[in-house]
């Protein structure tokens, strides 16, 4: 197979199309024919080695998180899916042909949803789920009334969380910048502040929850408005002063593969009650310039094709 590989930390360029072997499915696994994997920030911090204590590489490596595709071969004991089911998910190694995903953390892709599309959706969809119903502890069920601000909330990840804390019964705060405040009332949130405008800031009381995707001063500032026994949740780590407010608890979320949340926030974009949206759609060769764009922000998603 074809796949894009890394042979040392760097830059973009770093990122060389070349022949690999084909992988195989084992116990529980399930090949899958790649049809797009997504880039996701976590891509370009592998490659360049920012996030090698969180998640070192062997080299040669094989980048890519996101995928969709078609069952190719099913290992031993894979009861979920057969040979030709399209599906998606996160895994590891998918920016190339082929990859292999544990059968029990793909999902097959929805009824109505573009098989190519699909490779957008999984770690950001997860990732905003999981940063509210585990980071800020909002689930149906307890008590409403609930305010929760979201940080980068016009990203694939505050999307997610916006729309899980909405279903949630939460009023939801949508933080964006001031230039992406018209743009921001299709999330259908309560409320949108522009947070690079502190007097709009001033103005918002003391918030239950945090869900940040944006991290550095911004979320310093926010951690200030969260009442105490509040909960500030973060992709990004603690804030810098998080030592100066004993009396909130600060949550860091790291995504896992969940299928089930997974699907049904697949679903939801079905329905049109949510929009990852897509910049690009480019070869899976041109992984490197693609990676650029996406570094550079204020994109949408970019979809590589296998």
């Amino acid at each position: 197979m074809k796949a894009v590989v890394l042979h040392e930390y760097g830059r973009p360029e770093k990122l060389k199309f070349e022949d690999w072997d084909d992988p195989v499915a084992g116990e529980g696994e399930v090949l899958v024919s790649v049809a797009a994997a997504s880039i996701n920030p976590v891509d370009w911090k592998m490659r360049s080695g920012a996030a090698k204590a969180r998640f070192p590489l062997q080299f040669p490596a094989i980048l890519g998180r996101d995928f969709s595709g078609v069952v190719r071969a099913i290992g031993k004991g894979v009861t979920n899916v057969t040979p030709g089911d399209k599906v998606f998910g996160v895994s590891w190694k998918t920016y190339a042909q082929l990859c292999v995903v544990k059968a029990a953390e793909l999902a097959k892709v929805p009824e109505g949803l573009d098989l190519v599309r699909a490779a957008a959706l999984p770690l950001v969809t997860i990732t905003g789920e999981q940063l509210i119903r585990l980071g800020t502890k909002i689930a149906p069920g307890q008590p409403q009334g609930q305010t929760v601000l979201i940080s980068g909330a016009l990203g694939g990840v505050g999307r997610s969380a916006v729309r899980t804390a909405k279903d949630a019964g939460a009023k939801v705060i949508a933080g964006v910048r001031r230039k992406q405040l018209d743009e921001a009332k299709e999330l259908h949130a309560d409320q949108v502040v522009a947070l690079d405008d502190d007097d709009a800031l001033a103005l918002v009381g003391f918030l239950d929850a945090v869900a940040d995707t944006v991290g550095g001063a911004t979320a310093q500032k926010l951690l200030g408005k969260v009442k105490p026994g509040g909960i500030f949740a973060s992709v990004l780590g603690p804030p810098a002063n998080a030592a100066l407010h004993p009396t909130v608890t600060v949550a860091p979320v790291m995504a896992k593969p969940d299928p089930a949340h997974m699907l049904k926030l697949a679903e939801d974009v079905v329905k049109g009650r949510l929009d990852i949206p897509i910049d690009r759609m480019i070869p899976l060769e041109d992984a490197g310039a693609g990676q650029q764009a996406a570094e550079h922000g204020g994109i949408g998603k970019v979809l590589l094709l296998a």
